[in-house]
């Protein structure tokens, strides 16, 4: 991999970020656990896969709780010059920067604001803020490292073979809390907060 050393006006050196160097390795993972077409719904999971562990990697790094940590990718990236916090928010997508030269962050995060475009893979960037916030919101509701609940369960779900590789949200949140189900069982705590995350950004397991 190639990271820009940035131009000094938007963008500083990407190795900044450590999330951001962890998300585009985890585009691998993605690729052999998964395979997810990079395109539309299935295409975002893609990208939102990678931020979840990208900002994994990083709370794990500052020994952060899901309530002390930022949320943002790609913290540092922007320079002063530039009104932002970073690339992307998952706690609050389509705040993370509101500026003249790069203009507002465009993220949704709920479906009622689900974005319909043939742009960038039909928003594969755009609409990660979708399940981007889920996460959020799980990790939020389980308290303590991310890491060591949301995350796992996450990752079960990305290498469960009944996740297709077409699969849009609504599949693979089922799956979410299928995976929070066998790991911490049926009427667990973990099941809860996981389905009313993506309740939370309108995405219906049914």
């Amino acid at each position: 991999m190639v990271f820009g050393d940035g131009d000094g006006e938007i963008f500083n050196r990407f190795t900044i970020a450590l999330d951001v160097i962890a998300h585009e390795l985890v585009h691998g993972v993605t690729e052999s656990e998964a395979g997810l077409v990079y395109f539309n719904q299935s295409g975002a999971l893609n990208e939102s896969v990678s931020d979840v562990f990208g900002v994994l990697v990083k709370q794990y790094e500052l020994k952060q709780t899901a309530a002390e940590a930022d949320w943002i990718i790609g913290a540092g990236l922007l320079t002063k010059k530039i009104n932002g916090k970073g690339l992307r928010s998952m706690a609050e997508p389509g705040t993370a920067y509101d500026d003249p030269t790069l203009g507002k962050d465009p993220q949704p995060g709920h479906m009622r604001d689900y974005i319909e475009t043939r742009e960038d893979n039909g928003g594969v960037h755009l609409n990660s803020g979708i399940p981007n916030r889920a996460f959020y919101l799980a990790a939020m509701a389980l308290g303590g490292y991310a890491w060591e609940k949301a995350g796992p369960i996450w990752y079960d779900t990305l290498c469960d073979s009944r996740l297709a590789n077409d699969a849009d949200f609504a599949a693979f949140a089922r799956l979410t809390v299928s995976n929070a189900g066998r790991r911490f069982g049926a009427e667990s705590a973990e099941v809860r907060a996981v389905e009313e995350a993506w309740a939370g950004v309108g995405v219906t397991l049914i």
